[in-house]
């Protein structure tokens, strides 16, 4: 999982420079606003919402904003647009599986514009189940490295209920069952862990190896599915090998 670990640290970057420009703002109000519709407003009885609010946190976005969420996913505050959340499948370039999680106000938009992503960039949108069972949903939480022991830190993350952990320069990633995800980051955040951030994830159960020219193809799609407003996730099964993440950092 090394590769798929600087793959989301590189996203995890390209997020801190979009929340500049207050667009991951929207993401982390969405996200707050349906965990907190489906769920209640109350965070100790609402995991999902607990870690969204923590997540939107580490990204600056400002208290109103998280409680003005709050209202409207609990009816409280009537305003606002109403979201829904939903999922795509299809194939990229070199018949690379894709798999992509967003939430939206506009489902026949939303529709339109990932179905233009997958045919301009020469992919095709699939149907629901089409690549789902390619994918394994999963817990990733970020810890910032800085000034920690690797070794010590791994050994404390597994007593955590960790299941596995990567690490690169600066970040390191700390995997988890689905439903262990909200327990094991409350346990390193008490341990004195600055936590980045806690999402589910969808890894690719076998990954494919691809030359460099799909590579690319492959890379420019997804980060034109990244940049679009209603996407909250795309996960793929392209192996991202050191030669494809340096390709990813360099585009």
């Amino acid at each position: 999982m090394a590769g798929h670990s600087k793959w989301a640290n590189i996203r995890h970057k390209k997020a801190k420079e979009d929340a500049k420009r207050s667009k991951i703002f929207t993401k982390h109000i969405k996200e707050i606003t349906v965990a907190a519709r489906e769920g209640g407003g109350d965070v100790d009885g609402n995991p999902r919402l607990s870690l969204a609010i923590e997540n939107a946190k580490a990204d600056n976005v400002p208290k109103d904003n998280i409680e003005r969420a709050i209202k409207r996913g609990t009816g409280e505050d009537t305003g606002g647009a109403s979201y829904e959340e939903t999922t795509f499948e299809g194939y990229g370039p070199g018949g690379i599986a894709y798999f992509i999680e967003v939430t939206t106000d506009n489902n026949n938009r939303t529709v339109s514009d990932i179905r233009h992503i997958f045919t301009k960039h020469g992919g095709n949108m699939g149907t629901n189940g089409s690549v789902g069972y390619m994918f394994e949903q999963k817990g990733m939480i970020q810890v910032s490295s800085e000034g920690l022991d690797d070794e010590e830190f791994m050994l404390e993350a597994i007593d955590a209920g960790a299941t596995d952990v990567d690490t690169d320069d600066e970040m390191f990633m700390v995997y988890t069952t689905r439903e262990e995800l909200f327990e094991v980051r409350n346990r390193l955040e008490e341990s004195g862990y600055e936590i980045e951030n806690a999402s589910l994830i969808r890894e690719a159960v076998t990954e494919t190896k691809v030359d460099e020219d799909t590579a690319v193809s492959n890379l420019k799609m997804m980060e034109k599915f990244e940049e679009n407003d209603d996407v909250n996730n795309v996960f793929t099964n392209m192996l991202m090998d050191d030669e494809t993440v340096a390709l990813a950092e360099n585009l």
